[in-house]
């Protein structure tokens, strides 16, 4: 039994929807992971979850791995199938089965997107809060526990997800979960999957929690001399209690590379966007004590936005970050990381770091979703030159070690793929061993997602 005999045995039940053309294999075998690609065998694009249950039937059967893809924006390496097999592309499962705005609850295929989602969700109140920024799949974003810009008001994917439709790798099918705000019925099923990678199971529909459309959106940008006084800023804010929807810094580099990409005329300093949700009157006392505290903390105005159209010109330095921050080094590869650490140690976790990359000879913006003590580092190098790569690498390093000193994960949006494997016993210890233990026992052959997440699978 070999993959050659698993695609074989799959060509009548997929036909054209079956490809081993390089163009599609090479799309599917790169991300926008620093990662060097590694194509599948085959791709195949399902349109059923009794599609899904049969190809991996067919697969475990003859020892094919599977490696599930979304939107392909994994920046760990996730949907890399370094094992060849077959990648399982889930585009063409992308409808809304159902919106109910009585439960507040959304039914959904994994291919859809966040941004379809809520295009689909316009005319009902409602909307689908997790924003990570990339416009990626519903099912990826679960499988990876996404988080976003939102998350310090609305939370991460596993607060978001009440229940999922799973294929597991024998090609069971099961339910988790219900539509139910609470449950106190057996294990946390639907949280297992959730951030689970594709190792455990194939996601092929989700019961998502929604938020009614706030009455009033208040945005504001303020800009700091000092990083350290924007992410102090950030700390007393929270202690506060002030109930804010994003939180968003973006440092000097960031700045300046948003500047140059959309022709914008921002201060080149650390800066802090804020948005707030709820009633008109709710809004404005909000953003009027976030001014007076940035203000305390030496913030250099503050402006503020209540249109569509002004919050959007807003935001823009935020949602285009990545890309302008890649023209600061035309042809460079970004190598980039994320750690989360508990507020009370954002300050001394972001200035370090700015000041290890300072020290290096490789430029790298900072920016994040500071309101939970989570942010990111694009580290812009020459692919290849390895002194530069393994200067990156050590700088991502010494990123994941100080979290975990700081009593934060090495981790807390990106996932932990193949580039934050090495992390996972220091992080949870023997812990890591059941999660191996799991793996086994739900997989036993280790097809699904093969080199990922936990160890030796």
């Amino acid at each position: 039994m070999t993959i050659d005999t698993a695609l074989a045995a799959l060509t009548p039940l997929l036909g054209d929807r079956l490809s081993r053309s390089k163009s599609d294999l090479e799309s599917h075998g790169q991300s926008e992971s620093h990662f060097p690609p590694n194509p599948p065998d085959a791709v195949a694009w399902p349109v059923s979850t009794e599609e899904v249950s049969e190809i991996l039937k067919t697969c475990q059967a003859h020892g094919c791995p599977v490696v599930p893809f979304g939107a392909g924006t994994s920046l760990e390496g996730h949907t890399s199938a370094i094992r060849g097999g077959l990648s399982l592309d889930f585009s063409r499962m992308n409808r809304v089965l159902m919106a109910d705005p009585g439960d507040m609850v959304a039914v959904v295929q994994p291919g859809l997107t966040r941004e379809e989602l809520n295009e689909d969700l316009r005319s009902t109140g409602m909307f689908f809060s997790v924003d990570p920024g990339a416009n990626a799949t519903i099912g990826g974003m679960a499988a990876t526990r996404a988080s976003g810009t939102t998350a310090v008001r609305y939370g991460t994917m596993r607060d978001n997800v009440l229940a999922l439709e799973v294929v597991l790798a024998d090609g069971r099918v099961i339910r988790t979960g219900s539509r139910a705000a609470k449950s106190s019925a057996g294990y946390d099923m639907t949280g297992l999957f959730v951030g689970s990678e594709g190792t455990l199971g194939v996601i092929t529909e989700l019961t998502l929690r929604l938020q009614g459309q706030p009455e009033a959106i208040s945005a504001g940008v303020c800009a700091f001399d000092r990083l350290e006084d924007a992410v102090g800023a950030v700390q007393h804010t929270i202690q506060m209690g002030i109930p804010m929807a994003r939180i968003e810094f973006v440092d000097t580099m960031s700045v300046k590379a948003v500047n140059a990409h959309s022709d914008t005329h921002m201060p080149e300093i650390p800066h802090l966007l804020v948005e707030f949700h709820g009633s008109d009157s709710a809004v404005e006392e909000q953003a009027e004590m976030f001014g007076e505290i940035a203000r305390d903390f030496g913030a250099v105005g503050f402006e503020s936005a209540t249109k569509t159209e002004e919050r959007n010109r807003l935001w823009r330095v935020r949602h285009q970050a990545y890309y302008a921050c890649l023209g600061l080094r035309p042809g460079a590869r970004a190598i980039v990381t994320d750690i989360c650490v508990p507020i009370s140690k954002l300050a001394r976790a972001v200035g370090e770091t700015r000041a290890d990359i300072d020290a290096s000879h490789i430029p790298g913006p900072i920016l994040g979703h500071v309101g939970d003590g989570n942010f990111h580092a694009i580290l812009l190098v020459d692919p290849t030159n390895e002194v530069e790569m393994a200067e990156a690498k050590r700088l991502a390093a010494r990123m994941s070690e100080r979290a975990l000193d700081l009593g934060g994960t090495v981790t807390g949006e990106h996932g932990v793929g193949m580039g934050k494997l090495s992390y996972m016993e220091a992080e949870h210890g023997a812990a890591w061993a059941v999660m191996g233990d799991i793996k086994t026992a739900l997989d036993p052959t280790g097809i699904l997602n093969p080199g990922k997440l936990v160890r030796g699978n």
